[in-house]
């Protein structure tokens, strides 16, 4: 779709009520893939590329500029309001956005994402981005999928963890230095009160990347949030517990099992 002048790359699969995806920082609209088949039969699912990812148009430096895209880019899909289901950087985009634009949104499903990051972890996503830029995308694929995966998820999945480095390696280095560092950059801390979108916070109990401390202290900043902390899982549920993921966001969406 155009919005605004600008491409957004996204594809619609299903019949139903809209619930839209936005992915993380290390993957692409692809990340969902797992779970679109147990989905679409009561929904239909726009799962998007975020700017600068795909096909999608670079926005500017700051996740509120990603907001601001994704805001118009959900007023042009219609007038009814959408269930958002946000992963990461999607996630954190999806935060500012129903800080800004919570009219657009029925209910929000936020999957281990944070409202900012401590000094400590501010550090590895300045230097993603700075090696991207200097070395290409290949030289951040190693430090990548253990930000995404366990050490025992990579070893039991080699063939998963490949097809994810494939996926970043098509991203263009420029474009994703520029979320890493709206990333490090964010803190919508004193915007969460806003937030009156009925929200679900997900987060993987072996979360190294955005620990279940972030997501607890995000859910009790949002109104009436709750929580839901998936055993055994790292950053990406959609791809590392697909089954466990969809069964604990198909109530709060009111998806029949």
């Amino acid at each position: 779709m155009r919005v605004d002048g600008a491409e957004v790359d996204l594809v619609q699969v299903g019949q139903g009520p809209d619930v839209v995806f936005f992915h993380s920082l290390l993957t692409d609209r692809t990340a969902f893939d797992a779970v679109v088949p147990a989905l679409a039969r009561h929904r239909r699912l726009t799962l998007v590329n975020l700017p600068g990812f795909g096909g999608s148009s670079p926005a500017g430096p700051r996740i509120e500029d990603y907001a601001e895209r994704m805001a118009r880019l959900l007023a042009a899909l219609g007038p009814a309001p959408v269930d958002l289901v946000a992963m990461s950087f999607g996630g954190v985009v999806g935060l500012a956005l129903a800080a800004r634009h919570g009219r657009l949104l029925r209910r929000l499903v936020v999957v281990d994402a944070a409202a900012a990051f401590p000094e400590p972890a501010k550090a590895p996503l300045r230097a993603l981005a700075e090696r991207a830029e200097r070395e290409g995308m290949a030289a951040v694929l190693d430090v990548a999928a253990r930000r995404m995966f366990t050490e025992a998820f990579i070893a039991a999945h080699p063939e998963v963890v490949e097809a994810r480095c494939r996926v970043m390696l098509r991203t263009p280095p420029e474009h994703f230095a520029t979320a890493c560092r709206a990333l490090a950059a964010v803190d919508l801390r004193p915007h969460l009160a806003a937030i009156r979108t009925p929200t679900l916070v997900i987060v993987g109990a072996l979360d190294a990347t955005t620990p279940p401390a972030l997501a607890h202290e995000l859910a009790a900043g949002i109104p009436g949030a709750r929580l839901v902390v998936l055993p055994d899982c790292a950053h990406v549920p959609p791809i590392e517990q697909p089954t466990a993921f969809v069964a604990a966001i198909a109530p709060f969406l009111d998806i029949p099992a």
